[in-house]
């Protein structure tokens, strides 16, 4: 039983490792496709690989893609687990990396939103602060559906085992030789089967030697009858 419940259906969790490639896609690319559209941070140009935009947003996007490659397609679920971690890493980065890259001087900050008040709050939740929270949410939502064994994966579980012994047992009997087979196997599994008896090669001279012998005790009687009257 502990080895079957180690076994998930892909569509187990099919939602949420889509949902985790997409916002790491999403984090990931955003900083370069931003400026187009003048929603970024400093600086403001498309396509700028600085090492700020590679360490707090590029970093967490690619984990956070590969967590959700392996939710979505796996189908072990210590895997599937280790899957939904990394992705949980990977938002909880978005959202304190550029605080601890502030506060630290050595690793590269993020730069400054671009745009005024309302715009930068948009830029922090979209780049950051609001992109990490939704991928711990989903992450999270993964977690708790590949460590928590449901009634319907031991149901799973069961009938995949019940076919497989049944598979095992039919391949251990024989199959029956039907009525009236004229195959060569048939005709051999039958002869097989018939009882067997020792005929003697010799039976016949046996018996006739046999009475030979009578036949001539009886002569020898006669005669020592005749014999004996003839005295």
């Amino acid at each position: 039983m502990m080895a079957g419940t180690l076994r998930v259906r892909r569509s187990q969790g099919a939602l949420s490792g889509m949902l985790l490639v997409l916002l790491g896609i999403w984090g990931a690319l955003i900083p370069f496709v931003g400026p187009y559209f003048h929603y970024a941070f400093t600086p403001n140009r498309a396509w700028d690989f600085t090492a700020g935009r590679m360490w707090l947003e590029v970093l967490p996007g690619v984990v956070a893609i590969i967590g959700g490659v392996v939710v979505l397609i796996s189908r072990f679920r210590p895997a599937a687990v280790l899957g939904a971690w990394l992705a949980t890493l990977a938002g909880g980065w978005f959202v304190v990396g550029h605080l601890i890259a502030a506060a630290w001087t050595r690793i590269p900050g993020a730069g400054k939103p671009v745009g005024g008040a309302t715009r930068a709050a948009f830029e922090e939740i979209g780049l950051f602060a609001g992109l990490g929270v939704v991928i711990l949410f989903v992450a999270a939502l993964a977690l708790g559906r590949f460590t928590v064994v449901a009634a319907r994966d031991k149901v799973d579980n069961e009938d995949i085992l019940g076919e497989r012994g049944a598979g095992r047992r039919a391949a251990k009997t024989p199959e029956p030789v039907p009525v009236g087979a004229t195959s060569a196997t048939g005709t051999f599994r039958r002869a097989a089967a018939l009882p067997t008896a020792m005929v003697p090669v010799f039976r016949g001279r046996q018996r006739t030697a046999a009475a030979h012998a009578a036949a001539g005790r009886a002569a020898a009687e006669a005669d020592t009858g005749a014999r004996g009257r003839g005295r």
